[in-house]
């Protein structure tokens, strides 16, 4: 069976995630067929590309998105497209208005959003508790 899930990139304790349509049986970072898009929960409000021509594609011939990726599709409007493509709409209209709501949408800063720690707040003690311990 294929499935539209998520493939792990980026490095320790930061993660990115691509998310590819691949055969079921194949490991997480392994082989896959086609990559559709990108996902990044690092950034604030959280970063969602989908190719939405590829994913609707791919869900009328049969593939089953994971339970992580239905939400992001969801989040995107995507599910609720192809909703409406099964009902018989055209698959060109419901792109172009997939590629109005992107350009409508507010940009989101690659950069992520998380506050560095301000001094003495990290993860570490400071150093006169450690001497008192």
């Amino acid at each position: 069976m294929v499935r539209i899930r998520l493939r792990r990139v980026g490095l320790k304790k930061q993660p990115s995630y691509r998310i590819v349509v691949t055969d079921q049986r194949s490991p997480r970072d392994g082989d896959f067929i086609e990559i559709v898009g990108h996902y990044n929960p690092r950034t604030r409000p959280s970063t969602d590309e989908v190719n939405e021509a590829r994913v609707l594609y791919w869900l009328s011939v049969g593939a089953q998105p994971t339970d992580s990726v239905a939400t992001i599709l969801r989040r995107t409007g995507t599910l609720d497209r192809f909703a409406r493509l099964r009902k018989g709409e055209s698959l060109e209209a419901l792109v172009a208005e997939a590629e109005a709501a992107r350009a409508a949408a507010a940009p989101v800063s690659p950069k992520t959003r998380y506050p560095s720690p301000g001094p003495g707040e990290g993860k570490k003690k400071p150093q006169a508790e450690q001497a008192d311990a």
